[in-house]
């Protein structure tokens, strides 16, 4: 994939890139300010935008929605030859018993034989967390075992 950079004078960066149509981009705008804009171009002009400004949760939640289905996606092809290992997806919600909590207080490993692989924080992945990372609420915790081991994990996070 090619991502346009322009930079733009007083304003920022915007990235852009072609959608499979080629007829529009859409990509962000990346203000000096530090608030971030995303952007989509019109069909019969790529050089007009409609932008829809977003705070740095709705940027970090848009990241995390496109960025774990792919990683979740990989992670199942790797695996898929492997019968009885599953992979799922866990957001850490505001009302988690473990946001704010590190993953080791968890014990996930051996209450259930599943592993947390990745966690998805703001768009960004962050591999094999150690048991002192701390969760955040809008996490989304990538996690491997079967599938009652998955289920388990769903309960521990949900109510500790």
């Amino acid at each position: 994939m090619n991502v346009e950079v322009t930079l733009l004078p007083g304003i920022g960066v915007r990235k852009d890139f072609p959608i499979k149509s080629g007829r529009r981009r859409i990509g962000v705008i990346d203000h000096r300010d530090g608030t971030l804009d995303l952007i989509l171009s019109k069909a019969d002009d790529p050089d007009v935008t409609e932008q829809l400004a977003l705070s740095a949760n709705e940027a970090a939640a848009l990241a995390n929605l496109l960025g774990a289905p792919q990683l979740v996606a990989r992670l199942r092809a790797e695996h898929s030859d492997l019968e009885g290992v599953n992979t799922r997806q866990f957001p850490i919600t505001r009302s988690s018993p473990y946001n704010g909590r590190v993953l080791g207080e968890t014990e996930m490993r051996t209450r259930t034989k599943a592993s947390i692989v990745a966690v998805m924080r703001a768009g960004q992945v962050i591999a094999s967390p150690g048991p002192d990372f701390t969760f955040g609420a809008g996490d989304l915790l990538v996690i491997v075992g079967t599938a009652a081991g998955l289920d388990a994990a769903a309960q521990i996070l949900s109510r500790g």
